[in-house]
C-alpha cells in the first residue's frame, strides 16, 4: 500500500524535471540565436563600412604587386608574365586567409577588448538567458560569418587588379573550400576570442605589434609553406619548421589547395593541425572570457 501511494510520487518528480529542463535549453539557444541575428542586423547596417574596410587592404596589396610593380619592371618573383603570375597566384589565396584572420581580430578582439573597458558593456550581453560560455560561442560565430564574408569580398579582387598578363590562375577545388574555409574562419575567430580576452584596451598596439604583425608576415602570405627549404641553417630548415607555431600558414596553405593548383603543404596535416588550432584556441578564449565576465 505505502509502495502505491509513493510511485506517482516518483513519476511527477521526475517528470517535473525533464519538463523544466527543456524550456531551459530551449530559451538558451532562442537567446544565442537573437544575439547572432543582433550581430548580423548591426553588420547588415554597417555593411558599407564593412565592406570597405574588408577589401581597402587586400586591393593594395593586389595594386602594388601585381599592377604597380609589373609596371615600373620590379616584379616580385620571375621576370617576365609567368613568373609574375605564378606570384600572383601565390598572392591572392594568401590575401583571402590575411583577411580572414583580420575579421577574426577586429569583428571580435577589438569589440571585446572595449566591451570588457571601463563601460563593462559586456554585462549587458551575458545577462542574456543563457550559459556564458554561449555568449562567447556567439560571438565566434559571428566573427566566423564575418570571415567567410569577407574572404568571397577579397577573392575577385585579383580578377581586376593587375597588370597586363599578370593573372592569378584561380581553380576553386569546391570540397576543399566548402570544408576549409569555414573551419579556417572558426579557427581565427577563436584567435580573436583569445587575443580580445587576454589583453586590456591600453595594450591593443603591443597586441598589433607583438602578435598580428609576425603572425602575418610568417604566416606565407607572400610566399608558400613549401619554397621555404632553401632558408636553413647547416642543413636544418628552421623558418620552415618554425612557422608551423603559426596557425596562419595552415590557412592560407590551405587556400592555395582550395583556390590553385599551386604546391602546398598536404591536406592530411592542413585539417587536423588546423581543427587543433580551432579546438585550442577556442577552449583557451572561452576559458578566459569566463574569468574576465566573472572578475
Amino acid at each position: 500500500m505505502t509502495l502505491a501511494r509513493n510511485q506517482p510520487a516518483r513519476t511527477s518528480v521526475s517528470g517535473s524535471i525533464s519538463v523544466e529542463l527543456r524550456p531551459v535549453l530551449t530559451t538558451a539557444y532562442q537567446a544565442l540565436g537573437a544575439l547572432l541575428l543582433r550581430d548580423l542586423l548591426v553588420l547588415w547596417k554597417d555593411k558599407w563600412i564593412f565592406a570597405l574596410r574588408t577589401v581597402i587592404q587586400p586591393f593594395f596589396l593586389c595594386f602594388v604587386f601585381l599592377y604597380v610593380f609589373p609596371k615600373i619592371g620590379q616584379g616580385v618573383g620571375a621576370r617576365g608574365g609567368a613568373g609574375e603570375s605564378a606570384f600572383a597566384t601565390v598572392l591572392v589565396p594568401g590575401v583571402a586567409g590575411i583577411s580572414i584572420m583580420f575579421q577574426g581580430v577586429q569583428s571580435i578582439a577589438l569589440n571585446m577588448a572595449q566591451e570588457f573597458g571601463f563601460t563593462r558593456e559586456i554585462e549587458d550581453r551575458v545577462q542574456a538567458p543563457c550559459p556564458i560560455w554561449l555568449v562567447a560561442i556567439e560571438k565566434v560565430l559571428s566573427g566566423a560569418v564575418q570571415g567567410i564574408i569577407a574572404a568571397a569580398l577579397v577573392l575577385p579582387i585579383a580578377a581586376v587588379v593587375h597588370a597586363p598578363g599578370v593573372h592569378a590562375h584561380l581553380q576553386p577545388h569546391w570540397w576543399i573550400v566548402l570544408t576549409l574555409v569555414p573551419l579556417a574562419c572558426i579557427a581565427m575567430s577563436g584567435l580573436g576570442l583569445l587575443l580580445g580576452t587576454s589583453f586590456e584596451p591600453r595594450n591593443i598596439g603591443l597586441m598589433f605589434g607583438f602578435i598580428i604583425l609576425p603572425i602575418t608576415f610568417l604566416g606565407g602570405t607572400y610566399y608558400s609553406w613549401t619554397t621555404l627549404a632553401p632558408v636553413q641553417i647547416g642543413g636544418f630548415h628552421w623558418l620552415q619548421v618554425l612557422v608551423l607555431l603559426n596557425p596562419l600558414i595552415y590557412v592560407n596553405e590551405g587556400m592555395r589547395a582550395a583556390f590553385t593548383s599551386f604546391p602546398h603543404m598536404h591536406l592530411y596535416v592542413i585539417y587536423p593541425v588546423l581543427a587543433a588550432f580551432a579546438a585550442t584556441l577556442l577552449g583557451l578564449g572561452l576559458r578566459n572570457f569566463r574569468r574576465r565576465v566573472l572578475s
